[in-house]
């Protein structure tokens, strides 16, 4: 290819991954409902997006550091702390069983069905075996189950993606090596590409740590960092043993979230965002490698295997892997409801097929369109059914409004019970020590971790959090915070407003609407506290009493509307008014 065309080619790429992802935004639906179609469709049409003519022989290894930042970033998000009890044993579950019953079953189904050889079968049935959370994130992320729910699911896809990757590794490998490698020779192999990843993991990791505890770097380097150790990490392990990558990839991320006194938040909005652009990017450029003959005699054999992994093993997997749990029903099918697979299934199906059809395996020509077309189908499945079927189940999250109160003033700590008696699920975080005992004797729940790690990425994700109020006693802070936050929650971010004479070095020029209106500034509420006043949830049904200020206002929905410096919500009956007493006074709900 020119010069021209291989620009026009990136070009294009990368404006239909953005453009892609734009259009789901737009539409409410998971973003790989548009990718995977558009680039297939794109593929068809012309040349120029078809990454193995753009990139030769460097399309495979960017493709796997690629992935190993995606599963860095999923590693961000497993808070070790959070997998116990029954949680931890079904995830352990899913991973080795879920791996062993796909597998074994998709090779045994692949042979007659597909009309594959005995090695393609079993190359086919390892890629399978990978979920991952660029698949499950995002719809989860769309269909918002419980909590639980999502932390098991999560786990899994995160975990499973190294998994599988090296799984498939050692199946090629031994294909390839034929009847010279025996089953001991083949588990030596496996042990030692997981001893490779997890060695290459800890030692990213402590580089990782030792750089971000003594040495002082900016919020971008911070990020540049990250990225330079994963990849570099990533690079070396697979050049030692293929796909140990992924593996060191998720060790890293899980380690430099669970590792103490560390300075940054787990996640950082550009990371985030140069993921996403990585996933839409994969998804449009392998499925653009799929050509609409390499499926003419794929589609229906793809397809029996759809369902026989969708209606079978899935739920047959997840029933043995709750067993003997505390997980209710609904939970229960709905996890076995959910198993999309991902951007490392195509990615190794389009790293190892090529190579097997090289050596002459027979049916290794169909192991990347066959994977493909489970991709879609499983994606566009999942992805139209997944809400229906969770609102069926009953295991959605509750629509109601769960705030983020960060501040242990006593006054603050008065709002969240207010908040609670309303009927709010409400989630509360301070600094101090005795900020954080006050908050846990008035009964409220603490967000784990630190501030923007709670309020941010995948602790918002699995806490629920919809919208954050900034109450603390210091205005800048606030102001800064709230700044921050805007960038990376989808609900409100609120703040305090300065008082006044404020001499704040951020506050007084800070944009943005302040909660409570003019005078009722953090240093007058806690005046009138200490006063006598205090905060009340009152249920509406004529005009709020003389005298008392309207702080918020929940809908019967339960959706919370703030009085803001320039925004103060009606409260109708039925409403639930949260409301300010008089120093003097204090008014029942």
């Amino acid at each position: 290819m020119t010069a021209d065309q291989v620009l026009v080619g990136v070009g294009l790429i990368v404006v239909l991954a953005v453009g892609s992802q734009l259009l789901a935004s737009r539409l409410r639906v998971p973003a790989l409902l548009i990718l995977l179609p558009v680039g297939f469709i794109t593929g068809a049409l012309t040349d120029n997006v078809n990454p193995e003519k753009l990139l030769g022989v460097a399309f495979s290894p960017l493709v796997s550091l690629a992935v190993a930042v995606i599963l860095y970033d999923a590693g961000l998000g497993l808070d070790i702390k959070r997998l116990q009890g029954h949680t931890r044993r079904i995830v352990v579950r899913l991973i080795w069983l879920g791996a062993l019953l796909t597998w074994v079953s998709a090779a045994l189904f692949a042979v007659p069905v597909l009309n594959m050889s005995k090695g393609a079968a079993v190359m086919l049935g390892a890629i399978l075996v990978v979920s991952g959370p660029t698949v499950v994130g995002p719809l989860l992320n769309f269909v918002r189950p419980t909590e639980r729910l999502q932390r098991v699911l999560i786990w899994e896809g995160s975990l499973i993606d190294p998994v599988g990757g090296l799984l498939a590794a050692l199946v090629f490998h031994g294909i390839v090596a034929g009847e010279r490698q025996g089953i001991g020779s083949r588990l030596a192999e496996f042990s030692a590409g997981t001893a490779v990843g997890v060695v290459g993991g800890v030692v990213g990791a402590c580089v990782l740590w030792l750089l971000l505890r003594h040495v002082r770097l900016s919020e971008e380097l911070t990020t540049s960092v990250q990225l330079a150790a994963v990849i570099g990490i990533a690079a070396a392990c697979d050049a030692l043993r293929d796909d140990t990558g992924l593996i060191s990839a998720v060790v890293m991320g899980m380690a430099m979230a669970n590792l103490p006194d560390l300075d940054i938040p787990a996640r950082r909005p550009f990371l985030d965002t140069l993921v996403s652009l990585i996933i839409g990017l994969l998804f449009i450029s392998i499925s653009a490698t799929v050509t609409p003959a390499s499926l003419r005699h794929v589609v229906l054999p793809a397809l029996a295997l759809v369902v026989l992994l969708v209606l079978v093993i899935r739920p047959l997997v997840a029933l043995v892997a709750t067993a003997g749990t505390d997980v209710r029903g609904g939970e229960r099918w709905f996890i076995g409801w959910m198993a999309p697979r991902g951007i490392v299934a195509a990615a190794t199906a389009s790293t190892f097929s090529a190579t097997l059809v090289t050596q002459g395996i027979d049916g290794a020509e169909r192991i990347l369109p066959a994977t493909f077309l489970v991709i879609v189908a499983t994606v566009m499945l999942y992805g139209l059914t997944a809400f229906p079927v969770a609102r069926r189940l009953g295991v959605l999250r509750p629509a109601r409004s769960r705030p983020l109160l960060v501040g242990g003033a006593p006054w603050a700590v008065d709002l969240g019970r207010a908040l609670s008696s309303a009927g709010l699920d409400v989630l509360m975080w301070a600094g101090a020590g005795r900020q954080r005992a006050r908050i846990e004797a008035a009964g409220l729940p603490l967000a784990p971790g630190e501030l923007l790690a709670a309020a941010t990425g995948a602790g918002a994700e699995l806490e629920g959090i919809t919208g954050v109020l900034l109450l603390t006693e210091d205005d800048d802070f606030n102001a800064l915070a709230s700044m921050t936050l805007r960038e990376s929650v989808e609900g409100p971010v609120h703040r305090l407003g300065p008082p006044a004479d404020s001499q704040g070095v951020m506050a007084p020029y800070t944009g943005g609407e302040a909660l409570f209106g003019a005078g009722l500034t953090g240093p007058e509420l806690a005046r009138r506290y200490e006063a006598g006043a205090r905060v009340v949830a009152h249920r509406v049904d004529g005009a709020v009493p003389a005298g008392y200020d309207v702080l918020f206002v929940v809908r019967p929905d339960g959706r919370l509307a703030p009085v803001t410096n320039t925004r103060i919500p009606t409260a109708h009956p039925g409403d639930v008014a949260v409301l300010l007493s008089p120093p003097s006074r204090q008014l029942s709900a």
